[in-house]
């Protein structure tokens, strides 16, 4: 008999502090309006010199172990998604290890950006399948308010903090992750980038005066090219379960824009009861912009059993990718 993996809990946590559009409104010059009507973003919630991105991580995991049932004690992986790690080294993985308490685990970052969380349950779904009775925490966590510049009214109005975590064990019924499929196109990577902070340009004053530590984007050639993906990739999931858009019991997206949003449920002919939509309320926290929503959807009873779910993501590299379950 096949094994297949499961999400068997959920967890999420964002900082106490919230900043919304007005707030902003008086550190740059953008509106409130003006931020709503192109993103549909009202309020993000950003960390504090005291929450690294693992504080974030640990506690959105330890909701979901409790959902789970499960010891960290006994977990047998942890993968975590992200692009703003606490330093180079360790992993955000080893120290969110030390701080549950999961010795015997192993523990890796990975980087692909907003869709770290669907490579990291690509990842945990060839493991369990293999072994049944492993256990593996994946994690989607970033601050990425240290890496905006908050002059840029651009990209700075965009993005929150923020940590959502899921436990994948195995089953022999015939549900749980049905599908994944991973994409990227390393071509494209100068249109959404944070140049410095790596090998490539080291940190110098010049660097800095030239402000490349923080996030570049092209706004116009990240949609035209996140359309074309989500939407393809989200065809390829379908034609791989033999499923139509109308089998399609909850879309939960990467919130990045309420335009992308809009435009993919447009494209599929879904009703909006059909797409699990926060951004209102968390910005764009890249990594954790699913497991948030996919918390957010479980703990609210929009999930339910035998729903048919599907999952996609697009981000910086670039990246893309769709997971397909039977929740």
């Amino acid at each position: 008999m096949a094994n297949y993996a499961v999400i068997t809990g959920t967890g999420a946590f964002v900082p106490s502090r919230v900043v919304t559009n007005k707030d902003l409104e008086w550190e740059i010059d953008t509106t409130d309006e003006w931020i709503r009507t192109r993103t549909g973003i009202r309020q993000r919630y950003i960390a504090s010199d005291e929450e690294p991105n693992s504080y974030l991580a640990v506690q959105a995991s330890k909701k979901a172990l409790e959902m789970a049932d499960v010891r960290a004690a006994d977990l047998d992986l942890i993968i975590v998604g992200t692009l703003t790690p606490d330093m180079p080294m360790p992993s955000v993985a080893c120290l969110v290890q030390k701080e549950l308490g999961a010795a015997r685990a192993g523990a890796f970052d990975l980087s692909a950006t907003c869709s770290g969380f669907l490579y990291g349950l690509s990842i945990a779904d060839k493991f369990v399948r293999d072994r049944r009775r492993m256990k593996v925490l994946v994690i989607g966590s970033e601050v990425l308010s240290r890496r905006v510049n908050w002059d840029d009214r651009s990209t700075c109005v965009l993005f929150g903090d923020g940590a959502g975590a899921a436990v994948v064990t195995g089953t022999r019924e015939p549900r749980g992750i049905l599908s994944t499929h991973l994409h990227a196109d390393g071509r494209l990577w100068e249109f959404l980038t944070i140049r410095a902070l790596g090998t490539a340009h080291p940190v110098t004053p010049e660097i800095l005066d030239k402000g490349w530590q923080y996030i570049e984007m092209s706004g116009r050639d990240v949609f035209k090219n996140a359309v074309r993906a989500l939407e393809s990739v989200t065809w390829e999931a379908l034609k791989a379960n033999a499923w139509t858009p109308e089998d399609v019991d909850l879309l939960v997206c990467h919130q990045a824009n309420m335009r992308i949003l809009d435009y993919l449920r447009e494209r599929l002919g879904l009703p909006e009861e059909k797409v699990f939509i926060n951004i209102h309320k968390y910005g764009n926290t890249s990594a954790a912009s699913i497991p948030i929503a996919l918390d957010e959807a479980n703990r609210s009873g929009k999930l339910r059993p035998g729903m048919n779910v599907l999952m996609v993501s697009f981000g910086g590299g670039f990246t893309w990718g769709a997971v397909a379950m039977k929740w």
